[in-house]
């Protein structure tokens, strides 16, 4: 069996230096002529569990957990898109212990050697780390929860204001409950079922191929070219900065296409961050973005806002949401709803489907195959790695009785931190939690689609419905979504991981441990991180600052939508609802429908459903990321692909971990010297005629 990323010359060439287990490759099927993964590395002895935890290997996925928590922080209260950086993390990873390991091997102290297990765990650990960052709520539920957010959406009587201490107790009595609802059923699906996990199978392929020669050797070009385009975008960060000295100053408020597109949010911003998400982002993505942003602000609110005095009040506050925000915001929410609810259903539908043929198969299987049988039909791959697999057991009890003690401490603990949330609601929460948790982890293995948020969302509904306006509703809405994201979002990505383990035959305990640490990483950096743009930004959280936060506004209104109905909400907004909700669900179902050749040429609605609230302007700057890498395709393919990943990881890096000094900078009570702004004629004309006097 020939698996991707492997060098064939570099195979053949082994192949005739040394002497293979013939008997083994006969008795499982392999290939003649061609090593196989596993083959190519069968001479390569596979570190115990206990070794391919290394104090190196946690070192580095902390100082890397930090970087990657600032860029999706960043990320997080922006857009909130966040683009997949498991690549990113593989790479760095290999590269700093790489370079630790031969540092070492040349001063003769190296006792241990790098290897590819051990890079799964870094991969594994920054991951689990970095996800924190969004499942933790910093840019949706929880900030959702405050004082500031309340202000702009209604219901603001009923809030709690972050604080480090309840945000890190929250997380650490939430965020471990998932990883071991989905322990006992590792087996079930990544052997019997053989859930295909395509992030989890597509990193393994890539951890594989940089422990190969010719993949160490362009791991090496990759990450020498991240670094080139990590320092530009940190660079072009600072440079930026001397010209912001007050709001509505600098390269990122650059009114490209006239002033009058820019008012309605039509600009190029100059972020390198977001030219990077549209290089790793699918074309489609990057496409329905900006059909979002020109149906919402370059022909709708237009249109409503002409309605001004008729639909709503001319009296009224630009952000207020029984005006023309209210549209925006509830219209927004309307499409997210719709989207999320038509894939809930159809990831359900697929998860049972599969989950009934898989059983179905299983029972014919053992009627008419018997063990001897069954095992000469396994590949060489596939029966060392099943057998590595199954060889270092987390027992049930250990599982079952780490989620029964969790579930009481949280229980106990959380009415304490939301005296809204009763501890009744959460044992309710707990009860279900494991079942959806399992189908979140299923469904994720067939489609590769984690739907953590849209779970969260019907927990807001519920919830929020359940304890109702007079006892705080808003807030155990909001709360209950936290709980339900971090356990169905956990548990996906450690089967996930379990899936990249298998293929790279790490242990399962290595990789439940190391879920496990950087979700500690995570409950301590992420918080951390959050507090210090908290503390710097005094304009966080608004539509015209730096970090908008977006989400927790939504999120904020979804759960006031589903405690207080919509009695609030401006004239004919709600059939402007009802109507994108419904075209939310036509545009999926046709996409779904129609042959694939036409159906990836249908934008989606969950992403086009997010320039609707804060504009289009992100939008011009992924979409200039996503020409790049067309072009680049058509020119060379081949290069394309294979740096094309590490060029929109050094842009994202760069741009993201100058947030550090720009927040130390704003603590500090530094300012630019400049501001750069450009003015409108009219105001051009008075600041001449004010000079001329």
């Amino acid at each position: 069996m020939e698996e991707e990323g492997v060098d064939n010359r570099a195979v053949k060439r082994l192949d005739s230096e040394r002497d293979p287990n013939q008997k083994n490759r006969q008795r499982f099927g392999s290939r003649s002529g061609v090593l196989s993964i596993e083959e190519f590395f069968e001479d390569q002895e596979v570190p115990s569990w206990r070794k391919q935890l290394t104090f190196r290997a946690f070192f580095v996925s902390f100082w890397l957990s930090i970087l990657f928590s600032f860029i999706v922080m960043k990320l997080n209260l922006t857009t909130g898109i966040i683009p997949s950086l498991n690549v990113s993390a593989g790479l760095l990873g290999f590269f700093f212990v790489k370079s630790w390991t031969k540092f070492l091997e040349r001063s003769g102290l190296l006792k241990q050697p790098f290897t590819r297990q051990e890079n799964t765990v870094i991969q594994t650990c920054v991951v689990a780390s970095s996800g924190i960052a969004f499942s933790g709520g910093f840019g949706t539920y929880l900030f959702g929860m405050s004082e500031r957010i309340a202000h702009k959406a209604s219901g603001s009587r009923d809030f709690k204001d972050p604080s480090l201490g309840w945000m890190i107790g929250f997380l650490f009595v939430v965020s471990f409950l998932g990883l071991f609802s989905v322990v006992p059923l590792r087996k079930i699906m990544i052997i019997d079922f053989k859930l295909t996990y395509p992030s989890g199978t597509a990193t393994a392929h890539l951890i594989n191929s940089f422990h190969t020669p010719r993949g160490a050797a362009l791991a090496k070009k990759q990450v020498r070219l991240l670094g080139r385009f990590f320092s530009v975008s940190f660079l072009w960060g600072f440079f930026q900065w001397f010209f912001t000295s007050a709001d509505g100053c600098g390269f990122s408020h650059f009114p490209t296409f006239g002033l009058k597109a820019y008012a309605n949010k039509f600009y190029f911003d100059f972020s390198a961050t977001y030219i990077g998400v549209g290089m790793i982002c699918p074309h489609i993505i990057n496409v329905s973005v900006l059909v979002g942003g020109i149906i919402s602000w370059g022909i709708m609110w237009p249109l409503i806002e002409e309605k001004k005095g008729q639909w709503y009040s001319e009296k009224l506050r630009s952000d207020d949401l029984s005006g023309l925000e209210g549209y925006k915001v509830f219209i927004a929410i309307a499409i997210i709803l719709g989207d999320g609810l038509y894939n809930f259903f159809k990831v359900l539908t697929r998860t049972l489907s599969g989950l009934f043929d898989q059983l179905q198969r299983r029972r014919e299987t053992e009627d008419f195959s018997t063990e001897n049988s069954s095992r000469s039909e396994l590949s060489y791959d596939d029966a060392r790695r099943k057998q590595l697999f199954l060889k270092d057991q987390i027992p049930i009890w250990f599982a079952i009785g780490g989620y029964v003690v969790i579930a009481v401490v949280s229980i106990n603990t959380l009415p304490h931190i939301f005296p809204q949330l009763k501890w009744y609601y959460i044992f309710v929460i707990y009860i279900f939690a494991p079942v959806l948790a399992f189908c979140n982890a299923y469904g994720c293995g067939l489609t590769d689609w984690s739907l953590a948020s849209t779970y969260g969302k019907l927990a807001i509904f519920t919830i929020g419905a359940w304890a109702g306006p007079s006892r705080g509703g808003i807030i155990a809405g909001l709360s209950a979504c936290g709980v339900m994201m971090n356990i169905v979002s956990t548990a996906s990505d450690l089967t996930q991981d379990f899936k990249t383990g298998y293929l790279t035959l790490a242990s399962p305990r290595s990789m439940f441990v190391s879920q496990v640490v950087g979700t500690t990483m995570g409950c301590i950096i992420s918080p951390c991180v959050f507090w210090l743009f908290y503390k710097a930004f005094d304009d966080l959280g608004l539509p015209t600052g730096e970090y908008p936060a977006p989400n927790a506004v939504l999120f904020r209104n979804m759960s006031v939508l589903g405690v207080e109905g919509a009695s609030s909400l401006p004239k004919n907004c709600l059939t402007l609802c009802y109507i994108f909700f419904a075209t939310s669900i036509l545009i999926n179902l046709i996409k779904d429908l129609i042959p694939k050749k036409w159906a990836r040429f249908i934008p989606l609605p969950m992403a086009m459903a997010i320039p609707f609230y804060i504009g289009p302007y992100f939008a011009i700057d992924m979409s200039l990321g996503s020409l790049i890498l067309f072009v680049w395709q058509k020119l060379n393919r081949t290069k394309a692909e294979a740096f094309g990943p590490a060029v929109a990881s050094g842009l994202i890096c760069g741009d993201g971990i100058w947030t550090l000094p720009n927040s130390i900078l704003a603590l500090a009570g530094v300012k630019a010297p400049i501001c750069m702004k450009f003015l409108s004629r009219s105001t051009n004309a008075r600041v001449d005629k004010f000079l001329g006097s």
